[in-house]
């Protein structure tokens, strides 16, 4: 397999000394990683919708405040 790198791309790799192909190697790795999980979670969640049904205004309401305070708790614990 050959991988095509813009020129200047390529210079900067070259110029910071960056292992080219073990950095390809760890990202597409990565990336496949990354898309199994979505498709992984796309599967979850259509087994939910199939044995609770589909979520209500209500229950979609709750679950964004309990995001919410979550997001509040770690930006105050963050700082």
């Amino acid at each position: 397999m050959q991988v095509y790198l813009p020129d200047d791309l390529h210079a900067a790799v070259k110029e910071h000394g960056f292992p080219a192909s073990e950095m390809l190697q760890k990202a597409v790795r990565e990336e496949i990683r990354r898309l199994e999980l979505i498709k992984a979670g796309e599967e979850y969640l259509a087994e939910l919708r199939a044995e609770v049904g589909p979520s209500t205004p209500e229950s979609e309401a709750w679950a964004k405040e309990i995001v919410g305070q979550v997001v509040r708790h770690f930006e105050q614990t963050a700082s």
